[in-house]
């Protein structure tokens, strides 16, 4: 029952806000016309919220934000689709909690209400939050997350540069790292990746494809049209 569309970023150069994404995000959507904004990886909702609706409004969308909203739960309950945005993943999953917007995203998304994530809006549809490339700002109850799908997801994934002189850890030898206290598998998306959740599986879409990693196994490349199946999804 699961219509997800997971974003690694809002902004994919030389493109401007979700312009990369707009036929993926239209498919996504099918027919609904309205879509419901969780602007809370910001810190400006008000802003984001506007950024949001102008944006979707030209691709033909009404816009509400979960914000605006007296009780943001029941907001959710009624939407016809879910649109979560970027920004820091911690401050999102901290609101979602204190908001006990979890639950009621979980249910929705599980019984194909449209979720579309980008960046932290992705980040917060995987089992946890610990593959995430943001600092820590806030503290939430937990790094559990909706757990929509069974793994990780990591955003903005770069690979390694031979050539850089940059002689910190590169974003393998950090997944590499969160395995060696977690077994959670990690898709890893690349700039302009996106990844489509439905019909018991996952395809990668968009460009730039991504990464499987999994715990003592070599990573598995996964180019755009790549579809995971069994294997990473129940």
């Amino acid at each position: 029952m699961r219509r997800i569309l997971l974003i690694s970023s809002s902004v994919c150069h030389p493109t401007g806000y979700l312009d990369h994404a707009e036929d993926e995000i239209r498919d996504a959507l099918g027919g609904v016309r309205r879509v419901l904004f969780l602007p809370y990886a910001l810190f400006d909702r008000d802003a984001y919220a506007d950024k949001a609706a102008e944006r979707f409004g030209r691709m033909g969308y009404e816009v509400e934000s979960a914000h605006r909203s007296h009780d943001p739960a029941r907001a959710v309950d009624g939407a016809h689709a879910v649109f979560i945005g970027g920004g820091n993943t911690f401050r999102l999953l901290k609101a979602l909690y204190e908001l006990h917007l979890l639950e009621p995203l979980r249910r929705r998304a599980s019984n194909g209400m449209p979720y579309i994530g980008s960046s932290a809006g992705s980040n917060v549809v995987g089992a946890t939050i610990g593959t995430t490339n943001d600092m820590p700002i806030v503290e939430p109850p937990s790094f559990a997350a909706l757990g929509l799908v069974p793994f990780n997801l990591n955003p903005h994934y770069v690979d390694a540069d031979s050539a850089s002189t940059h002689r910190g850890e590169t974003r393998e030898e950090r997944i590499a790292q969160f395995h060696e206290e977690n077994e959670v598998p990690v898709v890893a998306l690349r700039e302009g990746a996106m990844l489509r959740v439905e019909n018991g599986g996952a395809t990668m879409r968009g460009t730039g494809g991504g990464r499987l990693f999994r715990r003592g196994e070599t990573p598995i490349e996964l180019a755009t049209g790549a579809r995971l199946g069994d294997r990473a999804l129940p």
